[in-house]
C-alpha cells in the first residue's frame, strides 16, 4: 500500500481546500494510506474523514522550532511513498525535503523546492484565474486524473443530531466577522440586511469565541427575536452541519465561505478588499459572489486582508448593496 502525506499547516480554510487532495488521491489511487499533517487547532476539520489514516500536528505556539525538528524525526519514520507540500513557506519545505520520502512535491516558489524530486509551478494571474483548488490538484495531476474534486468536511451523527434542533423553520447563517477589517463586510450594512431578513428568516450568527462581541453588537443594533447568536457554541464540523440545511449562509471572504463548499451548502461570499480572481471563490451548486460595482483603482489593496483600510474610506465593502445581497434569495 502507497503511503502517502500532505501538508498544509496554514489557516482553517486552507485546511478545507487541501481536502480537495484527500478526495482526488483517495479516488484515483486504488490503495493508498492518505496522512495529514497541519498546525494544532485545526485537526478537528478532519475528524470522520474516512479517507484519512492519521493526522500528525504541529504545534506552532509553543516550541516551534523545536516540535519541527521532532516532525521532521517523526515523518521519517514513517517512511512515506510521497510528500506533498500544499505550501510555499522554508519551514514546511525543510519537513518536506527532509522527510525522507521516496518522491517529494511542491510549488516552485516554496524556497527549498530545489531539493524536491519535483517541483509543480505555481501561477498566480489575476487575469486567467485559477481556483486554489485546482492550483493544488497540480500537485498530483501526474499521479491521479483529470476529474475535479471539491473539498469535503464530513460532519458526524452527533454532529448533525447537535444542531438539529436550530433547523425546525427556515434560516439563514450569517458569519460577520473576519479575522482582517478589510475582509469584512461593515456591521452596519449587516444590520441592514438581517432587519430585511429576520422579517421571514431565523438569522444565526456564526463564528468563534473571538466574534461574540461583534454578534452581540449586532444583535443589539436590530433587537429582533428572529436573531440568536451561535458564535463560540459550534464546533468546525457542528458549524458546517448547520450551513448544510440553511436556506443561505452569508459569508465574508474567509474560512466559512469554504465550509460551505466542503458540504455543498448554499452560500453567498462578500468580496470586499480581495476579489475572486484570486481564486478563492465558492465551490458550492448554489453560490454566489457579491462585490462592489464601483470601479475602484484601489481594490484589490493587497492580497490578504488589511487591519484597516489604507486610505480611510473603505469603499470597497461600504458601496455594496443590500439589494445585491438579498438577489441570491430571490434566486433560490
Amino acid at each position: 500500500m502507497q503511503k502517502i502525506l500532505l501538508i498544509q499547516t496554514a489557516f482553517i480554510g486552507d485546511v478545507v481546500l487541501a481536502t480537495a487532495l484527500v478526495e482526488k488521491i483517495h479516488a484515483s489511487v486504488p490503495a493508498v494510506q492518505i496522512d495529514f499533517l497541519l498546525r494544532k487547532g485545526n485537526e478537528s476539520l478532519l475528524k470522520n474523514n474516512p479517507h484519512i489514516n492519521e493526522v500528525l500536528i504541529w504545534d506552532k505556539k509553543n516550541n516551534k522550532t523545536k516540535n519541527l525538528f521532532g516532525l521532521i524525526s517523526q515523518i521519517r519514520k514513517k517512511q512515506y511513498d510521497k510528500v506533498i507540500n500544499i505550501q510555499r513557506y522554508f519551514s514546511t519545505g525543510l519537513l518536506t525535503a527532509f522527510s525522507g520520502a521516496k518522491e517529494t512535491i511542491g510549488f516552485d516558489k516554496n524556497p527549498l523546492s530545489f531539493l524536491f524530486s519535483k517541483k509543480i509551478k505555481h501561477v498566480f494571474d489575476v487575469n486567467h484565474p485559477k481556483h486554489e483548488v485546482e492550483k493544488n490538484n497540480e500537485l498530483v495531476n501526474a499521479f491521479t486524473d483529470d476529474h475535479f474534486y471539491p473539498p469535503a468536511l464530513f460532519p458526524s451523527t452527533k454532529d448533525k443530531a447537535y444542531v438539529e434542533p436550530y433547523t425546525k423553520t427556515p434560516f439563514i447563517t450569517m458569519t460577520p466577522s473576519s479575522v482582517w477589517f478589510t475582509k469584512q463586510y461593515p456591521l452596519n450594512k449587516w444590520a441592514d440586511l438581517i432587519k430585511i431578513l429576520s422579517a421571514q428568516y431565523k438569522i444565526y450568527l456564526l463564528g468563534g469565541k473571538d466574534n461574540i462581541a461583534e454578534c452581540e453588537q449586532l444583535l443589539n443594533t436590530c433587537s429582533n427575536q428572529n436573531i440568536e447568536i451561535l458564535a463560540g457554541k459550534l464546533s468546525f464540523l457542528q458549524s458546517a452541519a448547520l450551513m448544510k440545511q440553511a436556506v443561505m449562509n452569508y459569508t465574508n471572504d474567509s474560512a466559512p465561505l469554504h465550509f460551505a463548499s466542503a458540504v455543498n451548502a448554499p452560500v453567498t461570499a462578500i468580496f470586499c478588499s480581495t476579489i475572486p480572481a484570486f481564486g478563492y471563490t465558492p465551490l458550492s451548486d448554489k453560490s454566489y459572489i457579491v462585490e462592489t460595482s464601483e470601479k475602484l483603482s484601489c481594490r484589490p489593496c493587497g492580497l490578504h486582508g488589511k487591519k484597516a483600510c489604507p486610505l480611510g474610506h473603505f469603499n470597497c465593502g461600504n458601496t455594496i448593496l443590500t439589494e445585491q445581497l438579498l438577489k441570491p434569495i430571490v434566486q433560490i
